[in-house]
């Protein structure tokens, strides 16, 4: 019997460690790679560096692993992350208000994302092509309201990139605070559960007598105003407001999510599995930039590092 015992608890980090998801193994390997490809890749300042970068997309990746888990998706994040950076750098100019300027910014945020969720939730109106038409509203925008151009703000917001606690900047202690609250969101009030099951069994949502409407627009208007939110981290790391800064955020968002192990079908989604997504396309783009790669290459690698995670993942069965 002892003996029986000690090779089952012998088999079970075994097993733990063939349970990793796909992404964890690309991440792996990106480490590996990179440690020793680009000596500079594991110093602590680039370290920081990459946990720096990968606030502002794992802000848009949180609400989007959300958004995913009803069947739907959202386009229209970069264009709304760069139109809410370019008026919050113009209120705080404007007006010398921090707060101010990040309400403005979550405010547009929101504005879309209510639109988006009225649109998709309402009118049945397909997501993809909503949010691809938010999309370019928003872009437009941006670059109407700045005739193209930066708004510069100086070091006003330069706490949030430059200043520490614990040895942590201020803007890894917000993206923690972010991940608290969804993972709260997610795991302990209907707003997670009715997201699964708007995704995987809205008739059952239908019976109990549950708004799925009011529900599902309100993870639109999350996902719109954390897109707000985060636009305040981007702005502070550019001293700037720039319409097309965030362009192709989208990508990187949705990416990290897929490859985190949320579906398409049947409402399935994976909070940390997303974190890990997120930190694999921020150690893949710091990598990369470390190597002088373009940015058109490091877009190409990312669809790669998908297709790669997705691939280990059906090679063991776990989608």
């Amino acid at each position: 019997m002892n003996a029986t015992a000690s090779v089952s608890s012998g088999a079970r980090p075994l097993r733990s460690v063939a349970s990793l998801p796909g992404v964890a193994w690309a991440l792996i390997a990106l480490l590996l790679t990179f440690a020793t490809a680009a000596p500079n890749f594991l110093t602590m300042g680039n370290v920081n560096n990459i946990a720096a970068q990968s606030v502002v997309l794992l802000m848009l990746a949180l609400p989007t692993t959300l958004v995913i888990m009803t069947e739907g998706i959202d386009m229209s994040l970069g264009a709304v992350l760069s139109l809410a950076g370019v008026v919050l750098a113009m209120v705080l100019v404007a007006s010398g208000s921090p707060l101010l300027a990040l309400g403005a910014a979550v405010g547009v945020g929101l504005a879309f994302g209510l639109a988006n969720g009225a649109l998709v939730s309402v009118l049945g109106l397909p997501p993809f092509i909503v949010t691809l038409a938010s999309m370019g509203v928003a872009q437009g925008l941006a670059l109407v309201i700045t005739d193209g151009d930066s708004i510069i703000i100086g070091e006003q917001l330069s706490v949030l990139v430059n200043g520490s606690l614990a040895g942590l900047t201020m803007s890894i202690w917000l993206a923690l605070a972010f991940y608290g609250i969804f993972h709260v969101l997610m795991h302990r009030t209907r707003l997670g559960f009715y997201a699964s099951a708007i995704g995987g069994n809205p008739e059952a949502l239908r019976f109990a007598g549950v708004n799925i409407r009011l529900y599902h627009i309100g993870i639109y208007a999350l996902s719109g105003a954390s897109a707000g939110f985060a636009a305040l981290i981007l702005t502070a790391r550019m001293s700037a407001g720039h319409p097309s800064a965030a362009l192709g955020a989208e990508f990187d968002a949705i990416a990290a999510v897929i490859v985190g192990g949320t579906s398409f079908e049947h409402g399935k989604g994976r909070l940390f599995g997303t974190l890990v997504g997120v930190v694999a396309v921020g150690v893949l783009r710091n990598g990369l930039n470390l190597m002088n790669v373009s940015s058109a290459i490091q877009v190409s690698c990312i669809g790669l590092l998908v297709i790669v995670s997705l691939l280990l993942d059906n090679l063991k069965g776990t989608r």
